[in-house]
């Protein structure tokens, strides 16, 4: 059983757990729980020293948080500066009466930026998950401002720009050093663009049992996760114990792609690993991993209690890996596509087909080119909403997805879905998305 963690969540999921939390609590009382929670999170960070704050205070409910901090700052004696482009009379709700709140607790409200004023902490109030168009003018303006402050920065549920169900940025997006998100997790705050605004995230509830409201089909990946799925290997034991991996590439000029896969396989635990070349003039050993068997290409489909079979890293494009690679999708065995496979499989509706009607389990692997490539758009299509790619990737091939990136999106076949937060940039390199 996959070990729980934090519940991922679409802004439209969470609009629907606020309306059923508010049965139970009046919005105001929820408002406040958000600044009570950010506040104390904003005096963490200023220690015991820093006294200036910048408050930026939008004109939604993201606005009503940043006024509710702005005077529990103030009431713990911070001098806090409120910055509001909004007219007053225009904002509503829960936000109205938080920013009425403000000003009965003496609070004052800047038009512009207090020139000449340093600060130790920012509050980024101005734009939530609601956010749905570009930043422009004067809001665009004090973003530019503000970031050229140089000034850390807390964001409120999510950093100002940023579209918190796909992580792409709004125009222009200000970047925090912390995130405190509310009730839960959203995708922006964990894919493409995300992670480079976001800071640490901290999650506030608000003692709101978000799964006694909304399920969730969407998870963060950790350890806990996965680590149910590696055997815990006992001291009686052998090779034959621990399952056999094959792996089909390495054309001409890329005998090194499978190499790599292999020896990943190796470092995971597997019992015994195969790797099939293409090229004609391949190494008999690989001098780095020699327990590594390698064979031809053609010999690996022979074998017999292959575990799983990984199709594709420098497979090539000839009519030889095409033949190799329908014989693969023919198999019974667990099969993973990666790299030249999806370019094949995305030239040859019948492999889309094929692949499709596979009841063994699949998994395919793509990098956003390729997962581009696959659903026949471009590759910046796919990276402005990274989960609904990966959705419909799993819809048109039926198979397992992981759509590689930062924030891999990790989703079944039944729709279930996790973000993988782990990696760094220096998986930005040549071989890696084989060893991945």
């Amino acid at each position: 059983m996959l070990g729980k963690t934090e519940p991922i969540y679409l802004t439209a999921q969470i609009r629907l757990i606020e309306r059923a939390a508010v049965d139970d609590n009046p919005r105001l009382q929820l408002m406040e729980r958000a600044g009570e929670a950010a506040a104390d999170i904003a005096r963490s960070l200023l220690g015991e020293n820093a006294t200036n704050v910048l408050v930026l205070a939008g004109p939604g409910n993201n606005g009503g948080d940043a006024y509710v901090v702005a005077r529990l700052l103030k009431r713990w004696f911070y001098h806090v500066d409120v910055v509001a482009l909004a007219d007053p009379k225009k904002i509503d709700g829960d936000a109205s009466k938080a920013f009425d709140m403000w000003r009965e607790a003496g609070g004052d409200i800047h038009e512009t930026l207090p020139a000449d004023q340093r600060y130790d902490l920012v509050i980024d109030g101005l734009f939530g998950i609601g956010l749905t168009r570009e930043i422009s003018g004067a809001y665009r303006k004090l973003i530019e401002q503000v970031i050229a402050l140089d000034t850390p920065v807390l964001a409120l549920d999510i950093p100002s720009g940023l579209d918190s169900d796909t992580g792409m940025v709004r125009g222009i997006a200000l970047p925090a050093h912390d995130t405190v998100t509310f009730i839960a997790l959203k995708p922006g705050l964990l894919t493409r663009d995300g992670p480079d605004y976001c800071g640490n995230i901290r999650i506030a509830d608000l003692g709101i049992a978000t799964e006694e409201h909304v399920g969730a089909d969407g998870r963060l990946l950790r350890e806990v996760t996965v680590k149910h799925l590696i055997a815990r290997r006992k001291k009686n034991s052998h090779k034959g114990l621990y399952g056999d991996v094959a792996i089909i590439g390495g054309a001409e000029g890329m005998v090194g792609a499978p190499l790599l896969a292999a020896r990943a396989a190796l470092k995971l635990g597997a019992g015994r690993v195969f790797a099939g070349i293409v090229a004609k003039d391949a190494p008999s050993i690989d001098p780095q991993s020699a327990e590594i068997m390698l064979r031809e290409a053609e010999d690996i489909l022979t074998l017999a209690n292959i575990r799983a079979l990984i199709v594709g890293p420098g497979l090539g494009k000839s009519v030889v890996a095409k033949r190799l690679l329908i014989r693969a999708i023919d198999t019974d065995w667990p099969l993973l596509i990666d790299a030249d496979g999806l370019t094949w499989i995305a030239a040859e509706p019948d492999l889309q087909l094929a692949l499709h009607n596979r009841e063994a389990t699949t998994i395919i692997t793509p990098h956003p080119a390729e997962a581009a490539r696959l659903l026949g758009t471009l590759t910046g299509n796919v990276q402005n909403d990274r989960l609904a790619a990966a959705r419909e990737l799993v819809n048109q091939l039926h198979s397992h997805v992981v759509l590689k990136g930062v924030g891999s999106i990790c989703i079944t076949r039944n729709g279930k879905w996790h973000i993988n937060t782990s990696g760094n940039p220096g998986l930005a390199s040549a071989g890696m998305g084989d060893a991945l």
